[in-house]
């Protein structure tokens, strides 16, 4: 079985699409491949409709009311039946075949687990170039963001889950740790290359250029990273 947890806060706006196409690419694998799937939100103390959202589209319903994006992660994985935990962010489009790509990738004994490389759309050419520079530098030293990460349970458990006192970054971190297991234990992690997710460019869209390159440097997210007031604004609406 493959549980796909996703963490919500506040997302009566986008969490419909997405678990929508969680449910396609189930029908998908399941026809595929035989496998079943469980999709598990985490509400994470939310004022609007995710959870009556979540429940009217046949996802399992976690309450978390301690707001951490790490915790909530770690959250779904604890009330998860699946031996492969597939963890999907709120407001992200995955392909319809990507689960069975997932399992496919699994059925490999030395894979602990890995990330699936993402494909933004804003509207602005300027972000749209910083973002690929992003892809650039992330395959370089290697990063995964948790846009779409998965793994098996034991990897999970053994790498400690997702550190829970960060506002930003718990995704690389965890994806760090997923490789030095790896690493130690003769392992492999994967990065799917295709088919991609798409993630919302709501922040992108939204928010003036000049606070868009602000806030995603990479030594500003290093240096206030556990500082929640500095991210208020990123995550008004999304989890976090």
């Amino acid at each position: 079985m493959i549980s796909v947890i996703v963490p919500a806060y506040n997302e009566n706006a986008w969490l419909p699409a997405t678990l929508d196409s969680i449910r396609a690419a189930a029908d998908h694998v399941r026809a595929r491949s035989g496998v079943h799937v469980e999709t598990i939100v985490v509400d994470n103390n939310s004022t609007d409709d995710t959870a009556a959202i979540a429940r009217d589209s046949g996802a399992t319903v976690i309450h978390e009311p301690v707001r951490s994006i790490g915790r909530a992660r770690n959250t779904g994985a604890r009330h998860a039946s699946g031996e492969v935990l597939v963890f999907v962010d709120a407001d992200v489009h995955i392909p319809r075949d990507l689960l069975d790509v997932i399992h496919e990738t699994m059925r490999d004994a030395r894979c602990l687990g890995g990330g699936v490389d993402t494909e933004h759309h804003p509207r602005h050419l300027v972000v749209r170039l910083h973002l690929r520079a992003w892809r650039v530098l992330a395959a370089v030293l290697p990063l995964v963001q948790g846009a779409t990460q998965f793994c098996r349970r034991s990897a999970f458990e053994e790498a400690g889950g997702y550190p829970e006192d960060v506002w930003m970054g718990e995704d690389t971190d965890f994806y760090s740790n997923l490789r030095k297991l790896a690493l130690k234990k003769g392992s492999a992690v994967r990065l799917i290359r295709a088919p991609r997710v798409r993630p919302s460019s709501r922040r992108f869209d939204e928010w003036p250029l000049w606070k868009t390159l602000v806030w995603t440097n990479p030594l500003f997210i290093a240096l206030f990273r556990r500082w929640k007031v500095a991210w208020g604004g990123w995550y008004a609406r999304p989890v976090r």
